[in-house]
């Protein structure tokens, strides 16, 4: 090497590496259990603790509806009361009780769901309900949309359950329906998608209990 001269460097090639996309953000996995809720009870928090471990969830919202369409408002408790009562009821860290829908203005479920995703795009929601309402799925307002709008999971109630897997909705959903073998990745799936989850049935319902006299309208 000359003295007084810079050492020669061979010139480094620089490349740009091709863009990698950043992941999707994965929000939370979140039941939500819909209803009049008049009044809760102990089944609707069992159905919601049976969610939140067989399903993988992170959270059950409880979505205490302002009025029930199919339901007379006369038999219909204040929504007030019906919040405290089920705020009582859920005790549980992962339990939300809302009352979404009365904020959102909505009054049928697939309105609410469709507003639910809109305001909540991250989050991956599952619909729960009883065998008795998938029976009736069929009756609800754009049933088909509700189908479409999220993953279903029926929890089984006696005596709905045969009810439930001959109803219209059941039939024409058939093809959609998930084996029982792979719960967790049921909220994954791209609806329509639903599933008929077993458990031991719990014997409070919320007609009973009005009809016992021990839950009452106070207008």
């Amino acid at each position: 090497m000359i003295p007084g001269s810079r050492r020669l460097r061979r010139p480094v090639a620089r490349h740009t590496l091709p863009a990698v996309p950043a992941p999707a953000r994965r929000g939370p996995r979140v039941g939500l259990l819909g209803g009049s809720f008049n009044p809760a009870h102990e089944g609707h928090r069992r159905i919601s603790v049976e969610a939140l471990k067989r399903l993988g969830l992170d959270q059950v919202w409880w979505l205490v509806a302002p009025q029930n369409p199919l339901k007379e408002q006369s038999e219909t408790a204040p929504l007030s009361d019906r919040l405290k009562k089920a705020r009582k009821v859920a005790h549980h860290p992962r339990i939300w009780v809302s009352d979404l829908e009365a904020r959102f203005g909505t009054r049928y479920t697939a309105a609410t769901l469709a507003r639910l995703r809109s305001v909540f795009p991250e989050h991956r929601f599952v619909w729960l309900m009883g065998a008795d309402n998938m029976a009736s799925l069929h009756r609800w307002h754009r049933w088909r949309a509700v189908a479409s709008a999220m993953p279903i999971a029926v929890f089984d109630r006696e005596p709905y359950s045969y009810a439930a897997l001959v109803a219209p909705a059941a039939k024409v959903l058939a093809t959609t329906r998930w084996s029982p073998d792979d719960l967790r990745g049921l909220v994954e799936a791209l609806p329509p998608a639903w599933c008929l989850l077993r458990l031991r049935t719990h014997p409070a319902a919320s007609s009973a209990i009005r009809a016992a006299g021990e839950w009452r309208p106070q207008r």
